[in-house]
């Protein structure tokens, strides 16, 4: 099959068969370029700016309503308004809109969707842009829907007794018509049938017309003029008295006679009531910030100062008073001391304005989603923004494919409208066991997602619903529940069998076609005549169930088919839905629950594989993260972005809505990311290695938002497109003077010269509608930064629009969007814009643009995440911390100690990159407040304290073997100073429990695993840092692992005693040993000495069991489920135990004197 355009675009398509034999290639050329997800060509969405298609004509779709622009200049902005002018009475079109959505797609030559559902579009570096048709589909397989009866009128929106089929104006392609709209067409549609398009026999028209009374217009009884209705008929003259009378005046907000809710008429004589008051509505905030209780935020920030004063006395004090016994052991304790301090103001400042966030999701739907018709929204659509949904996954053997698929419906079930969601898949190992799973969880979202929406299931991940221990029946009232939960959890099941087996079921059968194309290949061989001594070459394909060559990864990872090396796949799943609701039909064999009062239209889903080749850098996820910005610009381009990682799914349906109040409040156009705490599952009672994480998510990043907002943590997050793309918010606070209290606020909208130090804050944004929009040095600045796609770039003006705020909450100078503009349908996808999609994931689409170092996710440093909200920051935007009184999101953490160290050695080394390079805190501009800039330069160096922990933890072992202490003598002005530090930081600790909600218990295991951290982990991150900024090495990391739901529930912690060796336990399993013997070695000691210093050894062992206390996880993990330390912890720990000590025993020999090193031979 062919789309016809012109031969001179850019775009080829090769479209095969994927039968087994040969298919015969046709070459397609790409259709006219998709600018606007409106398909409406007046609409807000397409409006001016854009650059035009080249080649073809722009299609134009019929519409049903009328649109004026108007335009007016002022020295302050230029304002472009769109008037909708919804259809009345007089404002009537008659159109192609009676005809199906497929018809009118096949008129503009489209292909089908069940052509683009059913084909995979491949391509890359050096070769075409294929699509693979995976089967034949002339037909769209259309949903389970009520069809009209036989007997009703197949005209859209008319809903009268079909004539008879014997009656003679029955056409004879058997389109079922009524009297009436057979009267319709033949006045208004040119005598034609609507169905056929062939016009009617003369000679039936003309005795029809004669026998019917046209004296007056034909009003039919008992049925209301709906906006559908009013598109028949526009010549004649009409009754506006009883349009009025049944539709009881909703012409518009202007009636003289507004009605009542739920007036019937005939019923009293009051009618009427005043206008609602739509002032109180425009001023109803969604969102307010609760400040933390005077009662606990002021003692607390008193408790800092006396903190800070403290530690400044005790500082003091220890430098006047030296130990000259041990100089060296009170160097190293005063300059530990000294950086702890350091460390700790750093990470304190930034706690001094913690906030709370809540919102109000009933004045987001009242806002945006009225049921109601009103002149701006003539159809009750949706006006909420689009959102794309990014899930990335690398590799199926450490993240179960069972795992993502039920991410992937806990998104496919979200409570959003859906056709303003896309989710898609970004598979960076091109795996087939993975496509299937996508595959399987598409086709059992149909099951699984009408029952969410039917009984209001939460959580929607199927695994972690049917897993919980609560009772499935509490709060439930409809009496077929129980029914529908046995049948789709019996589907649930099956579902799942049919994921475990794929690994095995596609092992079997590219065996089986490999085996078949090796005898075909022997044949052809005997058939030449060839030796047959000679081995025959056939590759070891992965084959898909069409008997088709898989054009991701091989098992067997041929030439072109390895993780490396493999062209790019895009795939549909499921296709965009419309716009308005499309509901089910009753239980039978083929539906498992009764989904006739229930809307079952489901999300669009889209499998992603970009392009990867040998010899360029793909940079990770921050890579695959970037295609799929590129590719859903394309497709869907919502104008916020919703990314997950593959194991953490959606546990609060409203999650999307509650994010998105914040984005379309008041101010929020400043807002470039909506950050969701991480919360996790699967993980042990006891928390042993603090995986909850839960003093960094509900006291450091609620402390950030009350400055000016946390930091990216690499999954959970809304983002506004346009921030992702690199440019500045519509206004900014600039922060001058010490420690930033001059302010000065700028209105960015134009571009202004910056100094040459600061070329990553300003991009100037094309605004829709804007006159300076088709200025040709603008466009080529876009190209050279985003690529050479001129969809892509058209895009951007389509989704900064779309981000925009309602005109009333617009701040001053900014622009805004009508309300209803964004209640538009989307436009269909066709095989261009996939071939489109396909090209910008390309390996080499991002070489000589600004993607991965200004636009986009931020390439250079393992936490890509970090960076990039840090660059969004700097530019001058905000973020927003959004903790839900019902967890947003959950997912799994490694509970197994070696899987927890090499990810924190991960965030650490990206720390240290970090601090190394142009993205440190202390090269911030202007626009980053101070105590900001302070948290950025915390996460940089906080890495480096590990050094000097590695030191304070030896220094009570050294100070046991040697017999000496950090000071001269335990005296009194000591222990007043350690015990002043000690109980501020413990005050300290309960204050923050107080208003973060934490418990004492998070906060002493956070405490415990910092130490066992800094001791393991971090020093070995310093260490890798250096190497890669001093040397050039680049440091690689495996992909942690993410465990699937365990079977059993004995098992269900098995990971947690698992021991697993790596050299990070070397440095704290020292640490242990040479505490333990130096206690011994001291309690020894003193006993038997004649003069025993009981203060010393006191001090010595006091610090010794502090530190101790907080590697007890560690040693508890090194034991095992049995308590049995493996063999190989024994034979490093006692070699290393023994130098230190012999060391020790000779710098401080029992009788108190120090020999000089020789050397005798026997």
């Amino acid at each position: 099959m062919g789309v016809d355009s012109p031969s001179s675009s850019p775009v080829t398509i090769t479209v095969s068969t994927s039968g087994g034999g040969g298919g015969h290639g046709i070459g397609l050329t790409s259709p006219i370029r998709r600018h606007s997800l409106s398909n409406n060509p007046n609409s807000p969405l397409s409006g001016r700016g854009l650059r035009a298609s080249s080649g073809g004509k722009a299609s134009s779709s019929n519409t049903t309503a009328r649109y004026l622009s108007f335009s007016k200049d002022s020295t302050e902005e230029f304002v472009a308004y769109t008037v909708h002018i919804p259809p009345t009475p007089d404002n009537r079109i008659i159109a192609g809109s009676q005809n199906s959505p497929l018809d009118r797609s096949k008129s503009r030559g489209i292909p089908s969707a069940g052509f683009i559902k059913d084909t995979i579009f491949t391509g890359g570096h050096n070769s075409v842009t294929r699509a693979h048709v995976r089967k034949s589909s002339e037909e769209v397989e259309l949903p389970n829907v009520k069809t009209k009866s036989n007997l009703v009128c197949e005209i859209e929106g008319c809903d009268e007794k079909a004539l008879d089929r014997n009656s003679k104006m029955q056409c004879e392609c058997g389109f079922r018509i009524c009297r009436d709209c057979f009267f319709d067409c033949v006045e208004n549609g040119a005598g034609r049938c609507p169905g056929c398009k062939e016009p009617y026999r003369g000679d039936v028209i003309d005795d029809e017309i004669q026998d019917e009374p046209r004296s007056q217009p034909r009003i039919r009884v008992g049925k209301n003029y709906s906006l559908v209705q009013s598109f028949k008929n526009p010549n004649h003259d009409f009754d506006h008295a009883q349009w009025l009378f049944e539709t009881k005046g909703t012409y518009g907000y202007g009636n003289a006679v507004w009605p009542r809710d739920g007036y019937v008429s005939g019923m009293g004589t009051e009618r009427h009531q005043n206008p609602p008051d739509f002032t109180d509505r425009r001023n109803k905030p969604l969102t307010r910030k609760v400040g933390i209780s005077a009662a606990i935020i002021s003692p607390y920030r008193l408790l800092m100062a006396l903190r800070l004063a403290a530690l400044a006395c005790f500082l003091t004090w220890r430098v006047s008073h030296p130990n000259h016994e041990a100089m060296w052991l009170w160097i190293m304790s005063v300059v530990c001391e000294f950086w702890f301090a350091l460390s700790w103001l750093l990470d304190q400042l930034p706690k001094l304005c913690p906030v709370k966030r809540v919102t109000d999701l009933s004045v987001l739907k009242q806002r945006f989603e009225s049921s109601d018709p009103n002149l701006n929204n003539p159809k009750a659509l949706s006006d909420l923004p689009g959102i794309d949904v990014f899930v990335s996954t690398a590799d199926p053997d450490k993240e179960p494919p069972l795992v993502t698929a039920n991410t992937i419906l806990s998104i496919l079930a979200v409570d959003y409208p859906m056709e303003k969601v896309a989710c898609y898949l970004s598979d960076d190992g091109g795996s087939l066991v993975t496509f299937e799973a996508l595959a399987e969880a598409a086709s059992f979202s149909k099951s699984w997602v009408p029952f969410c929406r039917k009984h209001n299931i939460e959580p929607r991940n199927p695994d972690a619903y049917f897993s919980q221990k609560s009772d499935p029946l509490k709060n439930k009232v409809k009496i077929d529940f129980v029914r529908d939960r046995r049948r789709v959890k019996r589907e649930y099941d099956e579902f799942k069998v049919r994921i475990n087996a794929l690994p095995e079921s596609i092992r079997r059968r590219s065996d089986a076609y490999n085996a078949q194309a090796e005898l075909r290949a022997r044949k052809k061989q005997l058939e030449l005549g060839d030796n047959l001594s000679e081995a025959v070459k056939v590759p070891k394909a992965t084959w898909m169930s069409d008997g088709s060559h898989w054009p991701g990864t091989w098992t067997s990872a041929e030439e072109g088919h390895s993780k490396g090396d493999h062209e790019g796949i895009i795939q549909m799943m499921l296709m965009p839905p419309n716009s308005e609701p499309v509901f089910g039909t009753e239980a039978d064999e083929d539906n498992l629950i009764d989904t006739a009062e229930v809307d079952i239209r489901l999300p669009m889903l889209v499998y992603v594989s970009r392009e990867k080749r040998r010899g360029f850098e793909h940079n990770k996820k921050a890579g695959a993260m970037n295609a799929l910005v590129r590719a859903s610009a394309i497709m869907s381009n919502g104008p916020f972005i919703l990314n997950l990682d593959c194991d953490h799914y959606i546990y609060n349906s409203l999650a999307l809505r509650e994010g998105m109040c914040f984005m379309l409040d008041r101010g929020g156009d400043r807002i470039c990311y909506v950050q969701f705490p991480q919360r996790f599952e699967g993980i042990d009672p006891n928390d042993r290695y603090a995986n909850h994480n839960t003093v960094f998510f509900d006291v450091s990043m609620r402390a950030f938002d009350g400055l000016q907002g946390p930091m990216y943590v690499g999954t959970g997050c809304i983002f506004r497109r346009i921030a992702l793309y690199g440019f500045s918010p519509p206004r900014a606070t600039e922060h001058h003077g010490w420690f930033g209290t001059k302010k000065i606020k700028t209105l960015l909208r134009r571009k202004s010269k910056a100094p040459k130090n600061q070329d990553d804050v300003e991009t100037l944004l094309p605004i829709l509608g804007d006159e300076n929009a088709d200025d040709e040095a603008a466009k080529a600045l876009l190209s050279k930064q985003f690529g050479n796609s001129a969809s892509l770039i058209d895009s951007i003006a389509i989704a900064e629009f779309g981000g925009r705020l309602l005109h009333e909450l617009r701040g001053k100078g900014c622009l805004g969007r009508p309300a209803g503009s964004l209640a538009v349908l989307r436009e269909p996808l066709d095989a261009a814009a996939l071939a489109e999609a396909v090209s910008v994931v390309t390996c080499f689409y991002e070489d000589k643009t600004e993607w991965g170092k200004r636009v986009g996710w931020i390439y250079g440093s393992v936490t890509e995440d970090v960076v990039t909200g840090y660059r969004m920051h700097n530019r001058g935007w905000r973020s927003v911390y959004c903790i839900t009184k019902r967890d947003a999101f959950r997912g799994t953490a490694p509970i197994n100690l070696t899987d927890r160290l090499i990810q924190v050695l991960r965030w650490a080394t990206g720390s240290v990159e970090i601090f190394f390079s142009r993205n440190n805190a202390l090269f911030a501009s202007p626009r980053m407040k101070f105590l900001q800039r302070v948290a950025y330069f915390n996460v940089g160096m906080y890495p480096f304290t590990s050094v000097f922990l590695l030191v304070y933890c030896l220094l009570p072992a050294l100070s046991l073997f040697s017999g000496k202490f950090i000071v001269q003598s335990l005296n009194v002005t000591f222990l007043v100073f350690l015990l002043a530090i000690t109980l501020t930081l413990c005050m300290l600790a309960l204050l923050e429990i107080k208003w973060s909600g934490i418990t004492l218990h998070d906060w002493w295991r956070n405490e415990q695993f910092w130490l066992i951290g800094g001791t393991s982990a971090h020093p070995s991150a310093v260490v890798q840092g250096l190497l890669k900024v001093i040397a050039g090495i680049d440091i690689s990391f495996t992909l942690t692992s993410k465990s699937a739901a365990p079977d059993d529930e004995d098992d269900e912690f098995a990971e947690l005693y698992e021991f697993r060796w790596t050299v990070l336990m070397v440095p704290p399993i020292t640490i242990i040993l040479i505490n333990m013997i130096a206690i011994a070695v001291a309690v020894s000691r003193t006993l038997y000495s004649p003069f025993p210093e009981w203060s010393k050894l006191l001090g010595g062992v006091f610090f010794s069991i502090w530190v101790l206390s907080h590697l007890y996880p560690f040693a508890k993990g090194l034991m095992g489920r049995k308590g049995k330390i493996p063999t190989i912890v024994y034979l490093w720990s006692g070699l290393i135990c023994i130098v230190l000590s012999l060391i020790a025993l000779y710098l401080y020999p029992p009788s108190g004197e120090q020999r000089s090193f020789q050397f005798e031979f026997p």
